[in-house]
């Protein structure tokens, strides 16, 4: 591998999660670029995930893209064993994979509600339970929720409800994956500058987000991804049942 970045991640193999765009790709451009090999999981953005792959292999990495719905159990089942068979070893797991529903709570339909547990929480209900059985002692599971379960915004409610879920699932079950050495933990992003994430937000809401942080400012997909790679390295090791919020002090 060519690379002037600390291989911190050397023969280690990661699965990311809703990794095609946004800080899905950033968390899996950090673990390659820090000698991660990456199985970059996407629903159906195969042309997008395939350009992750390339990105990843420009900087001397090894990646594979793969078509997943993380919220049906045989479809995460049929990720992780192809992780397995193409490099022998499953040591990262983020789940990053979500939808967001933002609207008025009394706006919400069963079928948008459904459907956001089904990605946020099932979702990562199933990577978890399947680490537990198949991935390698002393591996990483990193769980993103979000910094908005701190700020009661109207709008959020049920977003916000799936990701209180998340951070409380990693606080509980990082005592049972404890005598493998395999750590658990939650980061909580706050607004970050994604491709989309000023898609159907008015300018003065987003102004009134970025007055919240102490830098007056959006955060980047690669500021999430440094504190995501942290996590997976070996450094990180007596860090487990937390949650950080990665958000420049919004909250």
């Amino acid at each position: 591998m060519t690379t002037d970045r600390p291989l911190w991640l050397d023969g280690k193999s990661a699965i990311v999660t809703g990794a095609a765009t946004g800080i899905g790709k950033a968390i899996a451009l950090a673990l390659g670029s820090a000698g991660a090999r990456v199985v970059v999981n996407h629903r159906n953005t195969a042309e997008l995930a395939e350009r992750v792959v390339l990105e990843i292999e420009r900087v001397g990495g090894e990646a594979i893209a793969f078509a997943a719905d993380v919220g049906r159990r045989t479809e995460f089942e049929a990720l992780v064993s192809a992780t397995i068979e193409r490099f022998g070893s499953w040591d990262v797991l983020v789940n990053n994979a979500g939808i967001a529903v933002l609207k008025p709570f009394g706006e919400i339909t069963e079928e948008e509600f459904d459907r956001s547990f089904e990605v946020n929480v099932k979702g990562t209900f199933h990577g978890c339970q399947l680490a537990f059985k198949r991935m390698s002692a002393g591996g990483r599971v990193i769980n993103i929720s979000s910094s908005t379960t701190g700020l009661m915004l109207p709008g959020y409610g049920v977003y916000d409800a799936t990701k209180g879920a998340i951070e409380a699932m990693t606080h509980v079950i990082s005592k049972e994956f404890g005598p493998r050495r395999i750590t658990v933990n939650a980061i909580s992003p706050g607004a970050t500058e994604t491709e989309t994430y000023r898609t159907g937000k008015s300018k003065e809401f987003l102004a009134r987000l970025e007055a919240m942080s102490t830098f007056e400012r959006l955060g980047r997909p690669e500021e999430i991804a440094a504190a995501v790679r942290f996590l997976a390295s070996d450094e990180a090791g007596w860090i487990t049942a937390q949650n950080i919020r990665v958000n420049g002090g919004t909250v």
